[in-house]
């Protein structure tokens, strides 16, 4: 016991040490009260992380849902609405959880899923452009291709740039080196690596801008250009800081509206972060889904009550935590009270971190959700799986996020049709120890909830049998699961009758 939590505090500390900047940063990105990011970073500890059965997943403020954020100000006006719509938001995710609808999400194709992350992507990159060189000033309306003003992000982009500033750019430059170094291999394999990137981005930063300061005079950002996080030392602060919502919203259509497309996504990304985060674990412990959604639509009640940012799980956080050698939910919670401590002692040193900084980390978020190579691998994959990701892409880049979604399960649903011509799989023991998967001529998308059930009753000791003669077509989806299950356990499953092509599905990574 004592063991554990000595370990679940240094995970904590580590964890903390990578919320605390991504929080402030997705604020900024969201064009929000830098507040509203830590505090949804505490509610996401303290509060989820008591009531979510996972041992190892963390919750906060997401990159994900930035741009529905900024979305819905412009569109609603009033952060008092806002924050309805997020109250709302959390308790359709609770009554979700209660009425056991988290399994859909193992339903929604993966090309749809990967393609929406790839959107939110490179939606960060083009809104934190004009951050990272200094235009701390609103430069882009909403998360809309075509804007109000009858611009477009990237005309938008460009007349931003006649208000850079030389310090930010200089600041904004070297902490995205910085986060670049940190992924080569040589701080990969060095003991300097157990330090997060974000944390010495932040670090260099504030040292940075007070060299600036002192070898370049006139060029150190300042003002505007630097966190702007209120303390909290009284009752007074806690009046001014925070808001509560407006609940004449609930009779409002787009309040609703708002209140929809975050349950949707936010749902989405934390049962996604939940099966990652199954992966991630050392002890290969399953979660329930529907017990993660009433955590996480009790995080998003109370934080639209007290006026946080809206909260998922997030797997920058959750992989720091397990890399860490966090054993149990003890490291999510000590996490948010340190996060509460910085809130109450620490923002005299926060208010010294240049936004360029931050606007740096979020940027280098965006690309590693864009890659180059999700790209390439979602076309090698082939035509079923490229245009429902492409398309869900650019869906979500010219209209908006839930309308994007929507579009691209449609098509993809249309290719999940489409292979679901006949679907055949019979479980049997050939032995105590060996189980076998006869699978037919087709296997399709629609079989993925019930090999994923099968596999997780597996023991340890027995021998899987995946046997493909006679099979011709085997979903992208369901592949998947069988690859998943073939990487965690590579000794104990055997391929037999499975043509090249079914192979090379099982054998990408």
């Amino acid at each position: 016991m004592i063991k554990s939590l000595r370990k679940d505090f240094f995970s904590a500390t580590v964890v903390f040490l990578v919320a605390l900047p991504l929080s402030l940063g997705i604020a900024q990105g969201s064009e929000m009260n830098v507040i509203t990011g830590v505090v949804a970073g505490i509610i996401g500890g303290i509060l989820v992380g008591a009531i979510s059965k996972s041992p190892v997943s963390v919750s906060g403020p997401a990159a994900g849902l930035i741009t529905i954020v900024i979305a819905a100000n412009a569109e609603l006006a009033s952060v008092e609405l806002f924050f309805m719509a997020v109250l709302l938001a959390g308790i359709i995710q609770f009554l979700l959880g209660l009425l056991k609808l988290g399994e859909i999400s193992e339903y929604i194709p993966n090309s749809v899923i990967k393609g929406m992350m790839a959107a939110i992507g490179i939606i960060l990159i083009l809104k934190q452009i004009p951050h990272l060189f200094g235009h701390d000033k609103v430069p882009l309306g909403d998360d809309r291709f075509i804007q109000m003003n009858g611009g477009n992000t990237f005309t938008e982009i460009f007349n931003s740039l006649g208000f850079t500033t030389v310090g930010a750019i200089v600041i904004g430059i070297f902490s995205l080196g910085i986060l670049v170094l940190w992924k080569m291999p040589v701080i990969q394999k060095s003991k300097i690596e157990i330090l997060p990137a974000a944390l010495v981005v932040v670090v260099f930063s504030i040292v940075q801008n007070w060299v600036l300061g002192i070898v370049w005079e006139g060029h150190s950002v300042g003002g505007k250009h630097l966190v702007e996080l209120p303390g909290i030392s009284s009752l007074a602060d806690i009046k001014n800081n925070f808001s509560i919502p407006d609940f004449n919203g609930i009779s409002n259509g787009a309040v609703w509206f708002v209140a929809i497309q975050i349950a949707v996504v936010a749902s989405l990304e934390s049962l996604l972060c939940l099966e990652a985060s199954e992966k991630l674990d050392p002890l290969g412990r399953n979660v329930s889904a529907n017990r993660e959604l009433i955590a996480q639509g009790s995080g998003n009640t109370l934080a639209g009550l007290i006026g946080a940012l809206p909260i998922t799980s997030v797997i920058v956080r959750t992989s720091a935590n397990v890399n860490a050698g966090a054993k149990t939910k003890n490291s999510a919670i000590i996490h948010g009270f340190m996060l509460l401590a910085s809130l109450l002692l620490l923002y005299p040193i926060i208010n010294m971190i240049p936004k360029a900084a931050l606007a740096a980390i979020l940027v280098f978020t965006g690309y590693n959700l864009a890659q180059v190579n999700i790209f390439k691998k979602q076309w090698k994959i082939g035509l079923d799986a490229f245009l429902p990701f492409i398309i869900t892409v650019i869906a979500i880049l010219v209209t908006n996020l839930l309308v994007g979604i929507l579009i691209g399960l449609f098509v993809g649903f249309i290719f999940v049709i489409k292979q679901a011509l006949s679907v055949s799989i019979v479980f049997h023991e050939e032995n105590d120890d060996t189980i076998v998967f006869d699978f037919g001529q087709q296997v399709s998308y629609f079989t993925k909830g019930k090999l994923k059930k099968r596999l997780n009753e597996m023991h340890n000791h027995q021998k899987l049998i995946y046997n493909f003669e006679g099979t011709k077509t085997l979903d992208l989806d369901a592949a998947d699961v069988l690859r998943d299950y073939m990487h965690q356990n590579p000794n104990q499953v055997e391929l037999k009758g499975a043509s090249d092509r079914i192979k090379e599905l099982l054998s990408l990574t």
